[in-house]
């Protein structure tokens, strides 16, 4: 087999030597592209509580943010199909033609979003808009990290993949700290009340800039060697697709994939980055600067360790580092996330102790505390008393009571009455509404539920050390996961083979997960209980990585 193309000799000497010009400027090209196409992507989702006020105005203030959380994860919804798009294309034409196409699209759909008029200016339309370019952005995600991961494992030497590609790795962390940075700066100099009326479009049309950049970068890079050879010997697969999903050695290899790497590496990612974020802000009452600072000095602190966990994968092997990973977060989340209560907001912890809240009701009268579509009328007594309490961060416990008992709140030793606004008139429903939120919110204030996280009471130091541990998890699963898999599928269907199964666990299975544990917590009362999704999905994924999937390490790029 030709092997013209190398950057770099394959010998066990070679694994410590410094990186050669064209090395570092092939993942410093790929890399830079990716940051800035992973900012585009995630500064939707460091502003989607604002995003809720200006889009969803017309939904309760709970199923406006689950919406907006919804229409951020559409984004990751479609990245399989754009994995199957671009995949086609960097497996049929080359890795770069499909860089260039992805980060285009990606760079002006986010730039509409900041110019984008809300729903009070031109109605429905606003939110229909609003998802569509979330979809776009999707798309073109779903073939930006395939062809990055493999444009750089392709001129990796074998020893340094899971060192060279980790760089890679560190784009999405990147991009979401550019993004935090962004949107932080933006409020601290234009403040609070101008960001939320306008200021927030600005780190969105920022994108302009950096799609600019983006494409100079990305037109000066060359075809990767493994691809050029492979074409210069007529092995270019000419049906990718059918190929990678027609044939069950390749398609067992994606579900494994999937189910034994992906899934869990993305809950992982996800959680601690995301849910992690909006946990402070939305459950524990923390300012919003203030919990975005925390999370991006979390994200700067663990980003070294992107390149440790991928250099050590080249020795000690990927499988074990990812799956280790998977297991600690799995048996941590629920001690991390009580322990961020109890450091971020230790007058909502104690009043959760001495005062528990309790909603006695008929389970026939509670409805699902979920409304995507914003048709659904919570007129119940149930439905009113949880929709407080889900709106103000109270936890509760739901006690059944028998058939047409009309459903009350037990805070501590006092006891609320709900009434049934099914066939009252709208005016009258409006003042009774008005008076049980007034009787249901001075009875959580004075059992000591605060409205606010006290500043002066949050242990910053704690809660960062906290965070830390959280991205710190990531930092096991996403590093060495590039280069693992890269190296599970064959040169001619690699870029559709490992996009698919990487862009379904993070788009599906991670992408999903702040509104699925939102929905859940809503329902539920507890405001832990969304940790169960991410702690099943890291146990399936521990159990069928553990059993099936085999370490790739010293598998050979050049098999076509």
């Amino acid at each position: 087999m030709n092997r013209a193309f190398r950057t770099a000799p394959e010998t066990a000497n070679d694994a410590h030597r410094p990186m050669t010009y064209e090395e570092r400027r092939v993942i410093l090209a790929s890399s830079m592209g990716t940051v800035f196409e992973w900012y585009d992507f995630y500064v939707y989702g460091s502003l989607a509580a604002v995003i809720a006020q200006h889009f969803f105005t017309e939904l309760n203030p709970t199923t406006g943010f689950i919406f907006a959380l919804l229409t951020f994860a559409a984004g990751f919804a479609v990245r399989p199909f754009g994995a199957l798009v671009f995949g086609r294309l960097g497996d049929m034409v080359g890795r770069k033609y499909a860089f260039v196409i992805s980060i285009l699209i990606m760079g002006l759909s986010t730039f509409l979003v900041g110019v984008l008029p809300s729903v009070s200016s031109i109605g429905q339309a606003a939110p229909m808009i609003l998802l569509l370019l979330r979809l776009l952005q999707g798309l073109a995600l779903g073939g930006e990290y395939g062809g990055a991961a493999v444009y750089v494992a392709e001129h990796a030497p074998s020893h340094r993949r899971g060192f060279f590609t980790s760089w890679i790795q560190t784009t999405a962390t990147t991009g979401m700290f550019l993004s935090l940075v962004v949107v932080l700066g933006t409020r601290g100099v234009l403040g609070e009340e101008a960001f939320a009326d306008w200021g927030w479009r600005i780190p969105f049309l920022i994108s302009v800039l950096l799609l600019v950049i983006s494409v100079w970068i990305r037109l000066r890079l060359h075809e990767s060697p493994a691809f050029t050879r492979m074409k210069s010997e007529g092995l270019v697969s000419r049906a990718p697709i059918k190929e990678a999903f027609g044939r069950w050695r390749n398609l067992r290899l994606i579900l494994l994939a999937l189910l034994g790497l992906t899934a869990g590496q993305a809950v992982v990612w996800y959680t601690s980055q995301f849910y992690a974020l909006y946990f402070l802000t939305e459950s524990l009452r923390v300012d919003a600067n203030t919990a975005n600072l925390l999370v991006a000095l979390a994200l700067m602190l663990a980003c070294p360790f992107f390149l440790f966990f991928g250099s050590l994968s080249d020795r000690i092997g990927r499988k074990p580092i990812i799956l280790a990973g998977c297991l600690i977060a799995a048996v941590t989340y629920f001690p991390v996330f009580k322990g961020l209560t109890h450091y971020a907001n230790p007058a909502l912890e104690r009043a959760q102790d001495t005062a528990p809240v309790q909603v006695v009701s008929d389970p026939a009268d509670c409805s699902l505390q979920f409304n995507p579509i914003g048709l659904a009328s919570f007129t119940s007594a149930c439905d009113l008393i949880k929709t407080f309490m889900a709106n103000h961060s109270v936890n509760y416990v739901n006690q059944p009571a028998p058939a047409g008992t009309v459903a009350y709140a037990l805070v501590g030793n006092q006891r609320i009455d709900s009434f049934d606004g099914a066939h009252l008139s709208r005016i009258e429903f409006a003042e009774r509404s008005t008076q049980l939120q007034q009787a249901l919110a001075q009875a959580v204030r004075s059992h000591g539920y605060p409205d606010r996280a006290d500043p002066s009471r949050i242990n910053y130091i704690m809660v960062l050390l906290l965070l830390f541990f959280l991205v710190f998890q990531v930092t096991m699963v996403y590093g060495p996961i590039a280069a693992m898999l890269v190296e599970m599928f064959p040169t001619r269907i690699r870029y559709t083979s490992m996009s698919v199964p990487y862009h379904i666990g993070n788009g599906w299975f991670g992408g999903f997960l702040p509104p699925v544990a939102f929905a859940t917590v809503a329902t539920t009362g507890n405001m832990y209980d969304g940790l169960w999704y991410p702690i099943i999905v890291c146990t399936m994924t521990l159990i069928i990585g553990t059993l099936f999937v085999r370490e790739t390490r010293h598998n050979d790029l050049d098999a076509p």
